[in-house]
């Protein structure tokens, strides 16, 4: 019976794609919905765009390890990178008017500094796909019984299917009608285990000593590491194309605004849901938490709890799963398509040629992604590692390129390929710094010397030349 909502529920969801597919006339209604998008569907957006696998499995699997400083990176560090991004991005990008991330970095600092840019730009999404189509291929493991790699697929077609005919419009619409579900479902499922449980205060009460830590101990270790969950996502996603096409997709500039802080508030509520419900689970169902903890919930739905129970909460993960995975499909495709193969094709590139180009970057990236998912299964660690290569290439060009005047394109290019060395030497020697913080020191070092000082001594040569 359970098997049948599910499938039903897929196809439903294809069905909305369908329909919402229907207003993509050109590639601004498939990247960014025409610009349209009313503040209820913008925020719905942002929200979705963070609420997937590594929040339901996850965090909630983070928290029962090492409690509430756990779960720093996701899901603070997400909700933190909204709010920075409504703060001092989403304005200033809004206005001008953009179609990618990649066309700033075209604007600001030329046409060979984009290339660079999408090329780091596009990869990192596919370990963020892949991570979705994990937790996909979990559910239906634990659900429909078949192997894990084929419920991956199962996801990955689906997914594929609504982001590849309608695009921005298709996950804007889908999302809202999946945001509403995950909350129906997760408060019901709460509501429940806390009753079972005697009352919230009760399970608070049986938590370990230490679990609601949120500051880190007096120790030089302990805050770097502290500082780098923080960053990567709350600042390493910030030089993203999901977030950004999700903000440009809003009807205006207050929308786009307001709706980063709505999202944030939203996700950062919603997001403490399964955080609770596995503390329920742990303390009324221990025995489900032996093994893969990252499963517990589920396995203690199926188990415990009546067939409607059953529906609304895993509803709720699909959409939760699905959302963000359309999201992030959809990004690394319209960089691709618009920022590195329209140049190297023809610069006149029709809009119905650049379209279809757009749709089979969807195609391509997709099986990218579902050949990663088949490989590894750790959804915490797929996510966390696609946020990082932005985070030490990205960051620094992206902030200064907005606040400072004198960033060009010689310090862009030096930031972005020093940021990276100096992370994979970091990686390969394993000190006891994060690697991602010297790198991204490193990366706005080299943005500040490569436009003074390697910029002075070029304009000085070529002056002597003349």
């Amino acid at each position: 019976m359970l098997l049948f909502f599910i499938i039903a529920y897929l196809c439903l969801t294809i069905g909305i794609g369908y329909w919402a597919s229907r207003k993509v006339k050109n590639t601004d209604d498939f990247m960014l919905a025409g610009r349209s998008l009313p503040l209820a569907l913008s925020s719905a957006a942002l929200f979705a765009i963070w609420f997937g696998s590594e929040t339901v499995f996850g965090a909630s699997s983070e928290f029962l390890k090492g409690g509430l400083y756990a779960v720093i990176e996701d899901p603070f560090g997400g909700a933190l990178c909204l709010v920075l991004f409504g703060l001092f991005f989403a304005r200033k990008l809004y206005q001008m008017k953009l179609l990618t991330l990649g066309d700033f970095f075209e604007v600001r600092y030329g046409k060979r500094t984009e290339l660079v840019a999408s090329f780091f730009l596009a990869p990192p999404y596919v370990g963020y796909i892949a991570a979705q189509l994990v937790a996909m291929g979990l559910i239906l493991n634990t659900v429909a019984g078949i192997e894990i790699w084929q419920g991956v697929l199962v996801a990955a077609t689906v997914v594929t299917f609504y982001t590849f005919i309608g695009g921005m419009w298709a996950i804007s619409i889908t999302d809202f009608f999946q945001s509403m579900v995950i909350v129906l479902g997760l408060v019901i499922l709460a509501v429940i285990l806390a009753q079972k449980a005697g009352g919230v205060s009760t399970v608070f009460n049986k938590m370990p000593a230490g679990t609601f830590r949120f500051l880190p101990r007096a120790e030089f270790k302990d805050i770097m590491l502290y500082i780098s969950a923080w960053s990567v996502l709350g600042l390493g996603s910030l030089p993203s194309q999901d977030i950004f096409q999700r903000v440009m997709s809003s009807g205006s500039v207050k929308i786009a605004v307001r709706s980063c802080f709505i999202g944030a508030a939203i996700y950062l509520c919603v997001a403490m849901l399964p955080i609770f419900i596995s503390s329920c689970v742990k303390y009324l169902y221990p025995d489900f938490m032996h093994g893969e903890t990252q499963m517990a919930l589920p396995k203690m739905v199926l188990a415990n709890t009546n067939i409607a129970v059953q529906v609304l909460f895993f509803g709720s993960l699909l959409s939760a799963i699905m959302s963000t995975t359309s999201s992030a499909l959809l990004a690394p495709s319209v960089i691709f398509s618009e920022n590195l193969i329209r140049p190297m094709v023809n610069k006149e590139l029709s809009d119905k040629k650049l379209l279809l180009i757009a749709r089979l970057c969807v195609l391509g990236f997709s099986a990218i992604a579902t050949v990663m998912a088949c490989m590894r299964t750790n959804i915490y660690r797929l996510v966390a590692e696609s946020s990082i290569l932005s985070l030490v290439s990205l960051f620094a060009p992206l902030v200064m390129g907005i606040y400072w005047k004198k960033a060009n394109s010689t310090g862009a290019l030096l930031s972005m390929v020093c940021g990276i060395l100096t992370w994979i030497v970091f990686e390969i020697y394993e000190t006891s710094w994060p690697s991602l913080l010297p790198a991204t020191a490193v990366s706005f070092v080299a943005l500040i010397f490569g436009s003074l000082w390697l910029h002075k001594k070029t304009d000085t040569h070529d002056n002597h030349r003349t």
